[in-house]
């Protein structure tokens, strides 16, 4: 899938490009490290007598084996610091947004300047370039750690605590990203995708999904054809609006991914599938031979055209 897996030390953004600095920096310094061990090594076992007696003496040890050692450890401290301190570094006209970690997804909402909700989504994140935006990040059950590579840190998710990482994209992309700490067996199937959009393509996005001024709820999609119509009824009857939400309609579960707009997104699974009617149709009827342990139950008893009018319905959330 496009944007996957998530490259490393290859910034598009201007936080992501202080990483990579950072990152270069102690590689070079371990390079250095382990070339001085080496000749240190040559010289205890082929070094004349009298270099082996100079390694081993006491100016040595003292010099190398405490004061350099403590010296280059300080001023790795503070240049680190001083590099990384914009990272987090909130101005208050940033973009915000807010991502918590599930097992084994994301749930994405966009908040407005006070703070609240105005938009809810899942697995994908839309940016604008050129422009800082400051996720909050939480998580809902155990520690999760958020990294998009390209574009900037990686950060952790503790429940009960919010921390605050900043994006920035210079050019319009799809960039994956990736759940960096354990957090079970389908870890490593917790993917992400952030899509930035130059600034026509953006203002298209958010008009896209603005709410009416009369309401805050989003209309669904029409229905456009019997399959359709059938896939929205098996969504009532089989049990999907216990766990998800589809803004306008009477499912509002809030234990699964939001649903609203999941006919457009890239991605399936939390980034690990391309999002089209096979997939969909895999993914609901048997989703954990896919991502095992995820917490959406297998529905097998369906039949393929039930399958395929649920997967006629997602694909009309757009």
């Amino acid at each position: 899938m496009r944007g996957w897996p998530p490259p490393v030390l290859d910034p598009q953004g201007p936080f992501s490009n202080t990483v990579t600095t950072l990152a270069w920096g102690l590689m070079a310094l371990m390079g250095l490290i382990f070339v001085l061990v080496c000749a240190a090594m040559w010289v205890a076992l082929y070094g004349s007598d009298g270099l082996r007696a100079k390694l081993g003496g006491e100016r040595v040890v003292k010099w190398f084996g405490l004061i350099v050692p403590a010296g280059v450890l300080f001023l790795l401290l503070v240049w680190s610091m001083a590099l990384v301190s914009g990272l987090t570094t909130i101005r208050g006209d940033e973009l915000r947004m807010r991502i918590a970690g599930n097992i084994y997804w994301w749930r994405v909402s966009y908040l407005d300047a006070a703070g609240r909700e105005w938009l809810a989504d899942a697995n994908e994140l839309h940016i604008p370039v050129g422009q800082a935006v400051v996720i909050d990040m939480v998580s809902e059950d155990v520690i999760h750690s958020f990294w998009v590579p390209k574009l900037g840190g990686k950060m952790d998710m503790i429940p009960g605590r919010t921390n605050r990482l900043k994006l920035q994209a210079d050019k319009p992309g799809v960039y994956g990203g990736q759940c960096a700490e354990f957090c079970g067996g389908a870890h490593s199937l917790m993917g992400f995708v952030v899509v930035a959009h130059d600034a026509a393509d953006w203002q298209r996005w958010l008009a896209a999904r603005q709410p009416p001024a009369s309401t805050t709820a989003i209309k669904p999609a029409p229905v456009a054809n019997t399959e359709v119509e059938r896939g929205r009824r098996l969504f009532g009857e089989v049990g999907c609006a216990a766990c998800h939400r589809i803004a306008g309609t009477s499912a509002q579960g809030l234990s699964g991914p939001d649903l609203s707009f999941v006919g457009a997104r890239r991605s399936l699974g939390a980034g690990i599938l391309p999002n089209n009617r096979g997939t969909m149709i895999g993914w609901i009827g048997d989703s954990q031979s896919i991502k095992p342990n995820n917490r959406m139950p297998a529905y097998r008893s369906l039949s393929g055209a039930e399958l395929g009018a649920l997967a006629a319905y997602m694909e009309s959330l757009k």
